[in-house]
């Protein structure tokens, strides 16, 4: 469909713009013309000019045949001069018809010799108007294609996104399973039977995750759940040695995140900050919100006689790029280092969710534990 025609009001400021043609084009024939009074030359031209109004939406048709970047110039100089002399030879025959309609039925027609002088300025005045209006829809269809795309270019970047983000969250899971495998070849000679409870624990965390992974978003309270069936994991591994403190206000849980992004944060406190120290630690996880935002910290001691590590590791890299895939705006990661503690703030909108059921608490609870 053209695009004036997709709405009454474009139709309108049309044939608005076309009314003003219509008054130029009586005053000419009036004063040039052999017509003896405006109402006569109103008669003739109004008409007319509500019939070339549409003619000339042809140019937009005409235009799309002949696209300014692909066109060759002969070509193009031929077609659209070609369409041009066309419309305006058409609007001339009906001219002459209506003229003879007029003359015989309302005695208005200016005779033999006046109308031949009035088609003659009709002509050149159908070639001016069309090829005006061939300017016109080469700029209505650069406007339409410019939009275009950039609704392809949305979409492709809507697609690139989603793929990474796909791409990004399937990191995850290996990335964990080699870190627990680790934990369990760890145990399997000097706690067979440690190694044995860590995998069921594992398996226990790997289906959740896997459950919260193929989501866009989950609550607080599930990402946290999975985060203490991970944490029930490694104390298998650390015993007394790790510790959680949890400072989570109520108004927090039902908060959604998108799944296993939080995790990575938990893994890197306990790899780094508990791993690290003979004497273990204690990891504080934090949540609240602050006006339309939600934040969570991750906080973990450090050895502060430890070589200091090179990069920011995959987790903390992951969860970054991850960020910058969904809200690069509002979203984004904040790491702070001091000589004894090391601590993650994730920063993301705080959008209201329904809150699950009590059956994704984690069964396992991890040594000195505290909700606020």
């Amino acid at each position: 469909m053209h695009p004036l025609l997709r709405g009454r009001l474009r139709i309108l400021l049309y044939l608005l713009g076309w009314a003003g043609i219509c008054a130029l084009l009586t005053a000419v024939l009036g004063g040039l013309g052999a017509r003896t009074s405006a109402g006569a030359a109103l008669a003739f031209t109004a008409p007319l000019t509500l019939v070339y109004a549409f003619v000339c939406l042809s140019a937009w048709w005409v235009c799309r045949a002949h696209p300014l970047e692909r066109t060759p110039p002969l070509r193009l100089f031929m077609g659209l001069a070609g369409a041009a002399v066309q419309a305006s030879l058409a609007w001339v025959m009906i001219g002459a018809v209506w003229d003879v309609f007029l003359t015989k039925r309302f005695h208005l027609g200016p005779g033999p010799d006046g109308l031949a002088g009035d088609l003659t300025l009709l002509w050149v005045a159908g070639l001016v108007l069309y090829g005006q209006s061939l300017v016109g829809h080469y700029f209505v269809l650069a406007f339409e294609n410019a939009r275009e795309a950039e609704r392809r270019l949305l979409q492709t970047q809507v697609a690139a996104r989603e793929a990474e983000l796909r791409a990004l969250r399937a990191q995850l899971n290996p990335h964990f399973l080699f870190n627990s495998l680790n934990s369990i070849s760890a145990l399997a000679g000097s706690d067979p039977e440690g190694a044995r409870d860590m995998c069921g624990l594992l398996g226990d965390f790997l289906r959740t995750s896997l459950s919260l992974g193929g989501r866009e978003r989950v609550s607080l309270e599930e990402e946290l759940a999975l985060a203490g069936r991970y944490l029930a994991v490694e104390q298998v591994r650390f015993g007394p040695r790790l510790l959680v403190e949890r400072r989570i206000e109520p108004g927090t849980l039902g908060c959604l995140v998108p799944p296993l992004l939080i995790q990575p944060l938990i893994e890197n406190a306990v790899k780094h900050g508990v791993a690290d120290r003979v004497e273990g630690g204690t990891l504080l996880i934090e949540a609240r919100r602050r006006g339309d935002t939600l934040e969570v910290g991750v906080e973990n001691p450090r050895d502060s006689a430890a070589p200091p590590r090179r990069g920011v590791g995959l987790g903390l890299e992951n969860v970054r790029q991850r960020l910058a895939a969904l809200d690069p705006r509002r979203a984004h990661l904040d790491v702070f280092e001091e000589p004894e503690r090391f601590r993650a703030v994730l920063s993301l909108p705080a959008v209201e969710g329904t809150r699950p059921g009590p059956s994704v608490t984690p069964a396992v609870s991890t040594g000195g534990d505290h909700a606020a």
